[in-house]
């Protein structure tokens, strides 16, 4: 099995994850793989390869140089968890092949463990999907959206009182590379000029070419070359100027809003669910377990000590 998406990546069918990972043992292996694909261990305290492996049930290696114990999980978004490797292996399966996602609630079904456990995982594979796309040469198309559900949708005890359309909506912002398809995305605090200003100069390198509707906040941005589509008058393409790769973006996370997730994203996670959604789609050119072994390799150095 395969995220969606272009035919000639390799996916990895149920059955032949089972036999690739049959046992603890070998999943242990795979997830130290990672880790260590030329089999010369470092110690992931201080670096050092002067490290041995022991017979510590938890703690597997010692490092001689600074005298600690560790194991693959040791500085990961693994860390301190307790829950036998195949069952990780098997999220970030499921997670990884299912272009929309899976829910705390499904996982918690196909897993076996519990709802809560479920949600603690896929924050952790979220954090292991997290972007780190250099500057975009361009052209890129630059687009602001709100997700949340509708204030008028909303219980009577939720509601803030102060209207419908964006109020009590997460801000985010996206760019997308019209050359390789990547996205950076990013929950801002506000979508004025300042703040639109400093993402796409984050992003983009000086001298690229940008594509924006008219929103006023775009307008004066120094050292790129800055087109736009007038959405107000029904012009959605003019050459090449448009922002319908961006836009298809939100359509998507949209979607997967709502077809998986079924109800108000909480508003402390946001930004999560946004670089899980960037995260999958930069990495949909890859074979499945290049992008499970991505997964893994992205929670190096993002250790969670609370949910």
């Amino acid at each position: 099995m395969a995220m969606s998406g272009w035919s000639h990546r390799k996916g990895i069918t149920i059955l032949g994850l089972m036999q690739r990972i049959p046992d603890e043992a070998t999943a242990q292996r795979w997830f130290e793989a990672i880790h260590w694909p030329t089999s010369d261990l470092a110690c992931l305290r201080c670096g050092n390869t002067n490290v041995y492996r022991c017979k510590h049930r938890v703690m597997p290696f010692r490092c001689r140089d600074c005298k600690k114990y560790f194991s693959f999980k040791t500085g990961t978004a693994l860390e301190s968890s307790r829950l036998p490797l195949k069952t990780w292996v098997w999220a970030i399966y499921l997670e990884s092949t299912n272009l929309k996602g899976v829910s705390s609630m499904k996982l918690h079904r196909d897993l076996g463990v519990t709802q809560t456990t479920a949600w603690f995982m896929l924050q952790r594979i979220r954090e292991g999907l997290a972007s780190h796309t250099a500057e975009i040469d361009g052209p890129v198309e630059v687009d602001k959206a709100c997700v949340g559900g509708r204030e008028c949708n909303k219980h009577e005890y939720k509601k803030l009182k102060t209207g419908c359309g964006i109020v009590g909506k997460t801000a985010v912002v996206g760019m997308k590379d019209r050359a390789t398809g990547h996205m950076a995305a990013e929950v801002v605090e506000d979508t004025s000029k300042a703040t639109l200003h400093e993402f796409v100069h984050t992003n983009a390198k000086d001298g690229a070419t940008v594509y924006t509707d008219k929103a006023r906040a775009y307008t004066g941005m120094d050292g790129v070359e800055h087109e736009v589509i007038k959405h107000s008058v029904g012009e959605y393409v003019r050459d090449r100027a448009h922002t319908n790769g961006v836009e298809s973006f939100w359509a998507m996370l949209k979607r997967t809003y709502h077809s998986v997730y079924h109800h108000h994203i909480s508003p402390k996670h946001p930004g999560r669910y946004i670089v899980q959604f960037a995260g999958k789609n930069n990495l949909r050119d890859l074979d499945t377990e290049s992008v499970m072994q991505h997964i893994m390799a992205g929670m190096v150095g993002r250790r969670l000590n609370v949910q």
